[in-house]
């Protein structure tokens, strides 16, 4: 909770009862003791008050909400029978990482566009590359993508589990070593050099090249992965891009080179031949110009190169093995019908002992019938965006016809997802749950905003309760305690302070709540102007904290620019409250004044600036407010609590988790507010109490320092005297 904007109500002021009630002092002492020593000692007991009511209010609401989340799992619960007491989080295999979750397959052999993998459908995607003899990763070339070696590292950890479960070897091919360097891979995997004095070997890479294929080098060594190197020397490479295979020498033509005769593409027609080489020049270079003809060459001899190691590897190891190759993309394109790798071991090795995957490929072409598929798999990282046919459309099929709904009768941005495949069947599925509950699906079908914060995280209300909770009871607790008996007869100012503390705090949870925007995802950022930047904004995160969801991922920059972009929203709320509360307040107050002129203050009030007010208030929220809710939202709620749900199945303690972090959050507020204040001169540190007889009394209720509604009131009462 925060502390309410700044208000100009000289009745409005929020306090803190002393505990326990001290002696009487005398005149003299009262006089001398400063209200800064007061304050000091009824902030060491604020979070008496705040905790105390707070544990009631949201115990009571959580307790009769009917929420779509703890039902569902309550049925979870139900259906799979109770675990054991040394029950655990099973540990995913091989150390699979999160990301392996997020990232993406699509299947490339069908007709058409490539046809997204689901996750129940992926068991089958490692059953083929588990038959697989040799399994080839075609990596970006000319611009090198540092994701490709996060999928390399993925789906070597991924089959080096599997096969060890087999009891099957697995080797690794790298390219990017040059063959004549395999007496260091030895050395490296024996523990004889590391992985700096390898590192020398390799002085023609680009610095970070290294860093990238550091964790794929060290995973091998550490679990016994055997690196084989396959690539062409870097001697004989530079002179065939030079001079052709007419510049080798005899020696090397015979180990790097097709034999005398064949042609560059040995066992293909001219026809087939040339075309493929066309279609594979059109996507990764120029196909005319005067150094097509040596780069077909150069093409030709690291294609020979390989090709040899391989089978020289298959035929020397583990009959039973696998053997995964790291290459470019060029090499294995088209698979065993193309004219690479995989093409001249299909000699000597049946087709469907070989596998091509394309790793994060720029753009997928539609296959039409009778033409060659590019490859076996398209893989992309969890870290590349989607934009359309992201998820399996047939497992979205399935959960439509298992919850017995048309496409027609989903929200609009629900249809436009499905379209363009980027709905996942999760989310379908969660949005089918809500609807169960009658105010969840009218919140869900009316409001998009409720839709997109449910969608992402369905306890939201939860969130909203326990800080609504936590706002109402206090203030009006202090409300009564100030006022006493003029409560009922101020009910005006206490309604109007309570709403504008409801309506900020609203603001706090709504504006930071994790969010899935569907529309945002099938937005291709084109368009005017005024589309771009809506495009822009829905591309950033509402949370800075937010995970991942498959088919779109944030860097770095998007999250900063999601914290500024929070505050930016926080600080209007926070403006906008603080005039409105001001306005309010002279409202009422001239209200008063018409209707019961006998009772009103005859002296005109000592009002704060109200624009000074709206200013600091908004920038307090803007900075302060926004920053402690994102980690609030986002790291206590989003992933611990989730983390907690999800490994431990423990609701209650993820309910609990998030009322004691909001709580902690009013208290630590409330103390910044205190100092703001002071600062800039909303108000003082030191106030004489509102008159003798109050002064007096030994349970004085004390006001709250953080308000600037304690000065306002001290001072009009300052100036009765004077009239």
């Amino acid at each position: 909770m925060l502390p309410p904007a700044p208000t100009r109500n000289p009745g409005a002021c929020r306090f803190i009862p002393l505990l326990p009630p001290k002696p009487l002092l005398s005149p003299a002492a009262a006089a001398a003791s400063s209200r800064g020593g007061l304050c000091v000692a009824a902030a060491s007991r604020r979070d008496f008050l705040l905790l105390v009511p707070s544990i009631a209010a949201a115990s009571t609401v959580l307790q009769s909400l009917p929420l779509s989340a703890s039902a569902a799992d309550d049925e979870k619960q139900a259906a799979s029978p109770a675990p054991g007491p040394a029950a655990a989080p099973a540990p995913t295999s091989a150390g699979e990482p999160e990301a392996e979750a997020l990232s993406r397959v699509y299947d490339a052999t069908v007709i058409g566009e490539p046809q997204a993998v689901g996750k129940d459908a992926r068991r089958r995607v490692w059953e083929k590359l588990m038959a697989a003899r040799v399994v080839y990763l075609g990596e970006a070339e000319l611009v090198p993508d540092r994701d490709d070696r996060v999928l390399e590292l993925e789906v070597v950890r991924k089959l080096a589990a599997r096969c060890a479960e087999a009891g099957r070897s697995i080797s690794l091919a790298l390219e990017a070593f040059p063959c004549n360097l395999q007496e260091q891979l030895n050395q490296f995997m024996d523990r004889r050099i590391d992985g700096n004095n390898l590192r020398l070997y390799t002085s023609h890479w680009a610095p970070e090249r290294w860093q990238e294929y550091e964790p794929l080098l060290n995973y091998c060594r550490d679990n016994g992965v055997k690196l084989v190197a396959c690539g062409t020397p870097l001697e004989v490479s530079r002179t065939v891009q030079a001079e052709g295979i007419r510049g080798l020498s005899k020696a090397q033509r015979k180990l790097y080179a097709p034999p005398a005769g064949s042609g560059f593409i040995s066992g293909f027609t001219s026809i087939s031949g040339r075309s493929l080489i066309d279609k594979i020049s059109a996507i990764h270079g120029s196909p005319f110009g005067p150094s097509s003809y040596l780069s077909a060459q150069a093409r030709v001899v690291d294609d020979y190169t390989m090709s040899q190691k391989i089978m020289k590897e298959i035929t020397n190891g583990d009959p039973s093995g696998m053997l995964v190759v790291v290459t470019g993309s060029s090499h294995v394109i088209y698979g065993s019908r193309g004219i690479g790798v995989p093409a001249r071991i299909s000699k000597k090795m049946q087709k469907k002992k070989q596998v091509v995957v394309l790793l994060n490929p720029e753009r997928q072409g539609i296959r039409r019938e009778g033409e060659i598929p590019v490859a076996d798999f398209l893989w992309y990282s969890a870290a590349k965006p989607c934009s359309r046919n992201c998820f399996d459309r047939a497992e979205i099929a399935r959960v439509m016809n298992a919850a017995g709904r048309r496409r027609e009768a989903l929200p609009q941005d629900l249809q436009k997802g499905i379209d363009l495949g980027v709905v996942s069947p999760e989310i379908l599925q969660n949005f089918f749950d809500l609807e169960k509950y009658p105010v969840m699906a009218e919140l869900i079908h009316r409001f998009q905003g409720f839709r997109e914060r449910l969608l992402a995280d369905p306890k939201f209300l939860h969130r909203l309760a326990i800080e609504e909770g936590i706002s109402i009871t206090t203030t009006l607790i202090a409300q009564y305690e100030k006022r006493k008996g003029r409560f009922l007869e101020e009910i005006d100012y206490v309604l109007t302070d309570t709403i504008r503390g409801s309506v900020v705090d609203f603001f706090t949870v709504w504006l930071p709540a994790p969010t899935i925007s569907l529309l945002s995802l099938g937005d291709n950022g084109s368009g005017e102007s005024l589309e771009l930047l809506k495009g822009l904004l829905g591309s950033l995160p509402d949370n800075a904290f937010q995970k991942g969801i498959m088919g779109q991922s944030w860097n770095t920059n998007q999250r900063f620019a999601s914290v500024l972009m929070g505050g930016i929203k926080l600080a209007g709320v926070g403006f906008i409250s603080s005039i409105g509360a001001g306005v309010a307040s002279d409202v009422l107050y001239a209200a008063r004044r018409v209707l019961r002129p006998s009772t009103s203050v005859e002296t005109a009030r000592r009002r704060t600036p109200i624009w000074k007010s709206a200013t600091v208030y908004s920038c307090f929220l803007g900075t302060s407010a926004n920053l402690r809710y994102q980690v609030i939202a986002g790291l206590v709620e989003h992933r611990l609590g989730e983390y907690l749900m999800a490994y431990y199945n423990q609701p209650l303690l993820a309910n609990l988790l998030s009322f004691v972090s909001r709580t902690i959050n009013s208290y630590w507020g409330t103390q910044q507010w205190i100092d703001l204040a002071r600062a800039t001169g909303l108000q003082t540190s030191k106030k004489e109490l509102p008159s003798p007889e109050i002064s007096n009394l030994p349970d004085m209720p004390l006001l709250e320092c953080g308000t600037t509604e304690v000065q306002n009131m001290d001072d009009s009462n300052k100036q009765q005297p004077m009239k």
